[in-house]
């Protein structure tokens, strides 16, 4: 979490979960970061990562910087390495 904080990058998961769900499953897994509810598939179907008719997502990894522009896509779990070099 150390190596994304200093290059400015805030992980956070989103998922279509319920947020007391998240809260449960944060709590139980220690995750350093917020997961985000998405109930409706909207944040998941902008990124294109909703697949199965829109039952299911995609697990993938996205970086957007500060001026908004997507700087990294993967589907996945990438390595750390691979997403900070994705930053500058």
């Amino acid at each position: 979490m150390s190596k994304f904080l200093e290059k400015g990058i805030q992980p956070f998961g989103v998922n279509p979960a319920s947020a007391e769900k998240h809260l449960d499953y944060v709590n139980l897994k220690q995750f350093p970061f917020p997961l985000l509810s998405d109930p409706g598939r909207e944040v998941a179907s902008a990124y294109g990562a909703v697949k199965l008719m829109g039952k299911s997502i995609n697990r993938s990894v996205f970086v957007v910087d500060r001026t908004g522009k997507l700087v990294f896509a993967k589907e996945g779990m990438p390595s750390d390495e691979e997403i900070l070099e994705s930053v500058s």
